[in-house]
């Protein structure tokens, strides 16, 4: 695989927020384009459960959500990012997609790649539970549950890897990703 020249005019960047379900990647990742937006960026934001809709992976299937149908969807995604950044546009993905097989597709092929793993203890995943995943998991209702009964590969490389901290607000969250985000785009 080619790396992608991340210097060449009109090369968008690609941030890709991760962690499992109920880590607050989605919020994250609309506070983050809104402070990107409030400095003059062109965002666009992609969130998972809304691109499993789109993609046709809707919630009557998730009893066949695997492994290999969730590394097709996560590599579609990916794609999809490219091409998105290939318009100068930044873009900001929220999605578990934990496979160490995207994470490296995503370094060499999408431009400006930044990753951010959200790391939050299961305990604290349960108690938020915004999905109701864990209870219908507990409950034999689901299966194939990423970091539950379905393994994932957590990022080796991450940009950021955040480890939850109760106190911490998505305010400073947020300032810190948009400080960690510029610093990196200036190196």
């Amino acid at each position: 695989m080619n790396q992608v020249d991340t210097n060449v005019a009109g090369a968008g960047q690609v941030v890709w927020i991760t962690g499992l379900s109920g880590a607050g990647k989605s919020t994250l990742a609309q506070a983050f384009a809104a402070g990107l937006r409030a400095q003059g960026q062109s965002v666009v934001v992609l969130d998972g459960d809304e691109l499993r809709e789109v993609f046709g992976n809707t919630a009557d299937r998730a009893q066949n959500y695997d492994r290999a149908a969730r590394l097709a969807l996560a590599m579609q995604y990916a794609h999809l990012c490219r091409v998105i950044a290939a318009q100068g546009h930044i873009v900001v993905i929220a999605t578990i997609s934990l496979f160490h097989e995207v994470h490296a597709w995503n370094r060499s092929q999408l431009p400006g790649y930044f990753e951010v793993y959200l790391q939050v203890p299961l305990e604290e995943l349960r108690r938020r539970d915004p999905k109701g995943i864990y209870r219908r998991f507990d409950a034999g209702e689901l299966h194939n549950v990423a970091g539950l009964d379905l393994s994932i590969d957590e990022p080796s490389a991450a940009d950021w890897a955040v480890a939850f901290e109760p106190q911490r607000t998505l305010a400073t969250l947020t300032e810190d990703l948009l400080h960690r985000f510029y610093k990196r785009k200036l190196v």
